[in-house]
């Protein structure tokens, strides 16, 4: 089912601080910004290798990004997984008894279909599934 990472999504704070961070002292540079309206989230993607990194910022202070900072601090937010299939691949967990956030996929940054799996069923990893 699952092909690949897909990307590790960052909470952060500051957008800008953030890439000066990745850029300046990490050296991966970032290829594209996006605002997603409907998560209420700026995200920036930086590319290592065949995965990608992306930040994620809040455009809401009721956002899930601003609440998952209020919550957690900055860090890991999220895991994405490449599957060739959401539609499918939604319906294999279901039936394996794994709780979704998602029962459909929604529009991702940078045009992917996603969707998310509970982290009381993941081992408290929230788990993106993304098909690009």
């Amino acid at each position: 089912m699952v092909t690949k990472i897909d990307h590790i999504g960052i909470a952060v704070a500051n957008l800008d601080e953030a890439l000066k961070f990745y850029e300046e002292v990490l050296g991966i540079k970032c290829v594209d910004t996006e605002v997603v309206e409907e998560q209420k989230v700026k995200t920036a993607f930086l590319p290592i290798g065949d995965t990608e990194v992306e930040l994620l910022e809040s455009t809401d202070k009721e956002g899930p990004i601003a609440k998952f900072i209020e919550k957690r601090g900055e860090g890991i937010q999220h895991i994405a997984y490449r599957v060739e299939n959401i539609e499918k691949a939604l319906e294999e967990v279901k039936a394996k008894g794994i709780r979704l956030i998602d029962e459909k996929p929604r529009k991702g940054a940078g045009g992917a279909k996603i969707a998310f799996l509970h982290p009381k069923s993941t081992f408290g990893v929230l788990i993106e599934l993304c098909e690009r």
